[in-house]
């Protein structure tokens, strides 16, 4: 049987940071991982995890299942971080997934369930699992212009001319905030165009947050996602909690249905716990449950909060000090655009030739399209990154 197996293409992620992993040369530079770095190069266990983790150690008894759905106070955490009552609770269906990327696998089975024929719309660019994972379900696909090349802004006319070919019951998947890989997100007056189009369109919004808290705040980055939910007769949401509680190994993300009522999102419900049952059963609790201790205890979350706005702060402090090198040594500023992207990815713009030429010559690792991670700098290691880029010619 296994001689029949095809071999499959390999992520260029994960490629990137094998390729970083053999060279041994001291003074490279990955900016390729999507993970954040504080200043020695190191990801942290953030102060309230730690405290968290402790505290369930002390206090738990058991390791037996959960129910299908996951912890009862994650999903009603995550639910009031994430939509701070936007819609009644009543209209929510969720389960706890593992990761992020398992409440898009999910979002996406159940809108394979639910309406097969459904085209599944992506920006262009967009997180390359997206494409992956919607290509392996065999689901049709198409994608709507988003990053403007010249301006490193969105191209807001061409999403729009493009949506226009929506029809009804296709689903739209958007980024909530700090979109990855370009770090150009939409202003809350684009925002509100979006949701009229696609109300209009009778489209479904698929949201992928995953990085709330990194760009502008937390309830600030939520803003979008609320805005999508409170607008529409229904919507999915995937968050990640992998990047603001820092807990990437633990795989804890979310998946929320919004529905039009409590009879469409008790369905919902029972459609979402049905498919974790298929793809993995019980969802892993670990990670779940140092969100909701987290979340249920005001000197914890209190500590958590201002921990990732420490570190929301250091990534702008990344992104205003590069774009200021870069206009010292470019004397233009093509490159402030960098300081107005927000999260941990900016895309700069420029060919894959010029990315390969920046890592032979200089140890910079970046994914092919120049998305680069503005976690992974530091203050040593922003002057070298700006003078290969110039000296690269982007």
């Amino acid at each position: 049987m296994l001689e029949h197996l095809k071999p499959q293409p390999a992520d260029k992620i994960l490629m990137l940071m094998q390729t970083f992993r053999e060279d041994p040369r001291t003074d490279k530079i990955d900016l390729g991982v999507g993970v954040y770095k504080d200043p020695t190069g190191l990801t942290p266990v953030m102060r309230a995890v730690k405290a968290a983790e402790k505290k369930i150690w002390e206090s738990q008894n058991t390791k037996a299942y959960v129910g299908l759905a996951g912890d009862p106070a994650f999903l009603d955490g995550m639910i009031g971080l994430v939509l701070d009552g936007a819609v009644a609770r009543e209209r929510i269906g969720a389960v706890a997934t593992p990761g992020g990327t398992g409440a898009i696998r999910q979002a996406l089975e159940l809108i394979r369930l639910a309406s097969p024929e459904a085209t599944v719309w992506l920006s262009n660019p967009t997180w390359p699992n997206h494409n992956s994972i919607i290509k392996y379900l065999g689901m049709k696909m198409a994608d709507y212009r988003y990053f403007d090349e010249a301006s490193r802004g969105v191209d807001f006319s061409g999403m729009m001319a493009d949506l226009q070919g929506l029809k009804a019951g296709d689903v739209v998947l958007l980024h909530g905030c700090c979109h990855n890989p370009t770090g150009a997100n939409l202003d809350a007056a684009q925002w509100d165009e979006v949701i009229a189009l696609l109300k209009a369109k009778g489209a479904v919004p698929l949201v992928d947050i995953a990085y709330q808290g990194f760009g502008d705040g937390l309830a600030e980055d939520g803003a979008a996602t609320r805005m999508v939910a409170a607008g529409m007769d229904e919507c999915l949401i995937a968050a990640s909690c992998s990047k603001n509680f820092g807990i990437y190994r633990e795989r804890t993300g979310i998946l929320m249905a919004v529905a039009r009522d409590d009879a469409q999102a008790k369905l919902a419900q029972a459609n979402l716990a049905f498919l974790n049952r298929q793809n993995y059963s019980f969802p892993p609790d670990h990670g779940a449950r140092i969100v909701s201790t987290i979340l249920g205890d005001p000197v914890l979350r209190a500590d958590w909060e201002a921990e990732l706005e420490e570190i929301r702060g250091t990534m702008l402090g990344l992104r205003t000090q590069l774009a200021d090198e870069l206009r010292r040594l470019s004397n233009s500023d093509r490159f402030d655009f960098i300081a107005h992207h927000r999260g941990m990815f900016s895309r700069i713009g420029t060919t894959p030739e010029k990315v390969e030429k920046m890592r032979a010559e200089s140890g910079i690792y970046m994914v092919s399209d120049s998305r680069m991670n503005i976690a992974g700098l530091n203050a040593e290691t922003i002057p070298i990154l700006a003078k290969a880029i110039i000296d690269a010619g982007v």
